[in-house]
């Protein structure tokens, strides 16, 4: 017994240390299986997100207040340990602690949240996940066209939100402007070319323009912004070449493709229902005349040959 006595009393360092993992582990443990069960229970995605990840901060806070009251052996030095604790790390840990700090700013500043398509240091895709570091995004474009995705899943550091702009197509206003231009020929139908783009984006923004007007409505009076326009507008701007048509609307940020594909595709049939009154211009060159070369053969010279 005295031998046992003394060797508990050898390794009482090692027996803390011992403790402490314990704890830690069973912090972890408590938080694994609260997540699994609110998952589980919870059938709502952003309640269920939102509840895993509370969570998760309440399991983290718990461990690093065990950890600095288990070595400083009181909780009345939680200020000095916290103090010192943070001067010896902020240096080798200058990334990190930005990155912990981020995830903090974007849950309660609300920069942007799972669902919302954002760009952030030259990345653009879909926001998929926000854990304590790192912001997980499926990324668009880089060498698809337009808004596709490339398939590749995107782990950005939280600390880009401090060190550069977040775009956001979907916070307050999930709409954004598009447009297109359309070449018409000079000697066409410019008030029938006219009716048939005004009528065309008639017919398949009206449902935007409306979806719209309220949410645009929201961002004026919450922000410092002038009233815009939410109609499909329609300016015409002639050239050397032919008379350009530039169509502006209003669209769903995640439906700009293919409502982009639907209004050139239904415009191009009514252009040739119009048999031969509005025609599309195009950059080829046209010859209108070839020069006459006059060639007189010099015959003093054959002769003196």
């Amino acid at each position: 017994m005295d031998d046992l006595k003394n060797w508990f009393e050898s390794h009482s360092f090692l027996l803390s240390i011992t403790k402490y993992l314990v704890w830690i582990a069973l912090i972890l443990i408590i938080i694994t299986f609260a997540r699994k069960f609110i998952k589980k229970q919870l059938p709502d995605n952003s309640l269920r997100y939102k509840s895993q990840k509370g969570i998760e901060i309440i399991g983290y806070f718990l461990a690093i207040l065990i950890t600095i009251t288990y070595f400083t052996g009181s909780i009345k030095d939680l200020g000095l340990a916290i103090g010192l604790l943070t001067a010896g790390i902020t240096i080798t840990l200058q990334e990190l602690i930005l990155s912990i700090a981020g995830s903090f700013y974007i849950f309660f500043v609300r920069v942007y949240k799972p669902g919302d398509r954002i760009e952030i240091n030259g990345i653009k895709g879909d926001v998929i996940d926000i854990d304590s570091v790192y912001t997980t995004m499926m990324e668009i474009g880089q060498w698809v066209s337009s808004d596709n995705y490339s398939g590749r899943i995107v782990k950005l550091s939280n600390a880009f939100v401090f060190k550069g702009p977040v775009y956001n197509y979907s916070q307050d206003f999930p709409f954004v402007w598009d447009e297109f231009n359309l070449p018409i020929r000079y000697g066409s139908n410019i008030e029938l070319a006219k009716e048939i783009v005004i009528s065309v984006a008639q017919d398949y923004l009206s449902e935007y323009v409306k979806k719209s007007i309220s949410d645009w409505k929201s961002v004026v009076d919450k922000y410092y912004i002038e009233d815009a326009q939410v109609d499909p507008t329609l300016a015409i701007t002639i050239t050397d070449n032919w008379i350009q048509f530039n169509l502006r609307y209003i669209v769903d940020y995640k439906k700009r493709r293919h409502t982009n594909h639907l209004l050139n595709e239904e415009i191009g049939k009514r252009i040739l229902q119009t048999n031969g009154k509005v025609i599309l211009a195009s950059a080829t060159f046209e010859i209108v005349k070839i020069p006459t070369v006059k060639f007189e053969e010099d015959k003093t010279k054959e002769n003196k040959t």
